[in-house]
Order: C-alpha cells, then structure tokens, then sequence
C-alpha cells in the first residue's frame, strides 16, 4: 500500500474544519479536541440553534447531522487522498467503504468485531439533526448500532474524509443542546441507534495507524 504521512493538528476545532488540507499526498490528520463543540452539517446553516445553543459551534465542509465532540470521548481523525488516488471511487455512496474497512480492522485488534454498513442510507426524524442517528455505507456499526461516522468533502484535487469514533454517548446532553423534541423520545430512539466504543481511544487509534502501514 502507498504510504501515509501521518500529522497532528493544531488550532480550535472551528479552524481546523474551516480550513480545506492539500490533497497532493494520502494524509492521516489526527486531532485533539480542545474544548466541547457542536459541529453541525452545512444543510443545517442558518437554524435557530446558532443563537440557542450553549456551547461552541462550527460548521463543517460537509453534509449531515451534528457531531458532538468533547475532549477524550471522540476519537477523530480524517483521512485526505489525492483525486488520481488508488482508493479514489467516483460513486461517492461507496467511497468510503475501504475506510470503514481500516477502521474494522482497527477495531477487531482491540478486541471488537466491528461491521461496515453496506445497505442503503438509513434515514429517519432524528438523523437531519444528529449525525449518529443516520447511517451511510461505509460507517461502522457494532451489534447494529453505529459507533463511528465519516462526513466527506470532494474537491477536483481529492476528497477528505472525517471520522468520528464515539467513546461516549451523551445522548441526554445532545437533545438537550439540540432542543430535540420530544424529549424523551428522542433520547430513548438515539440509544436505540447509537453507542459509545468500551476502551482506549489512544489503543484503537494505535490500530488504526497500524492497519495503514
């Protein structure tokens, strides 16, 4: 396999998804969360919740729901690959399947026998408002519920993939933020959908670099 250059960024969440990468090497960014943030999808630009919500926020280059990101209970890392690349696929619904492969072969190293979706987009009240309520093929699931989500951003240089791997599930916090109503609903249907990875997010990142080389 062509090598990686492997990065760590710097700057606030807001910077460093306001700012597009160079697409002219395979790149693996990772990413350390600074303080908690609400990243909304860009279909979600000029909602209410700009004015509501009580926490940072930034919009990505990306489309679908809201990711919550908080400092050590996301693992997030994105992935950026030149146009002319090997792993280039221009059917965007599966051009993220050889990703969702890497992250399993991550996963099943530290003991978790993650499944990458391949069905069709699953879509449902909750999923235009949070990210993990939705599900698209090339995500991964563990015993049918999704626990790490990739948004990406295609360009005429390449395409730039951002995963998202949950090590919580704040479920109550989120609806909250969100005004998500009903409440309780709500809350009880994200369980349903969603889960939090049990482990080191530092072990399943070690992986994942390693399911690389």
């Amino acid at each position: 396999m062509e090598s990686w250059i492997v990065k760590k960024s710097e700057g606030s969440v807001a910077d460093r998804h306001l700012t597009l990468p160079s697409f002219d090497a395979r790149q693996i960014i990772i990413h350390e969360i600074d303080k908690p943030t609400m990243v909304f999808g860009t279909a979600q630009r000029n909602n209410y919740l700009e004015v509501e919500i009580k926490c940072d926020y930034v919009y990505r280059k990306s489309g679908g729901g809201a990711v919550f990101l908080e400092p050590g209970q996301v693992l997030w890392v994105d992935f950026v690959i030149p146009r002319e690349d090997l792993l280039w696929c221009d059917d965007i619904r599966y051009s993220s399947v050889w990703l969702g492969e890497l992250w399993v072969s991550a996963l099943r190293e530290v003991g978790l026998s993650g499944v990458v979706y391949d069905g069709e987009i699953r879509k449902n009240e909750l999923s235009p408002f949070v990210c993990f309520a939705g599900l698209t093929t090339g995500e991964v699931t563990l015993f049918g519920k999704k626990i790490i989500g990739i948004s990406q951003r295609r360009t005429r240089e390449g395409a730039w993939f951002q995963c998202a791997a949950l090590f919580s599930w704040p479920v109550k916090a989120i609806v909250d933020l969100l005004h998500l109503e009903p409440r309780e609903k709500s809350i009880e249907d994200l369980f349903e959908l969603a889960a939090p990875i049990e482990g080191d997010p530092d072990e399943l990142l070690q992986a994942l670099i390693k399911s690389v080389d």
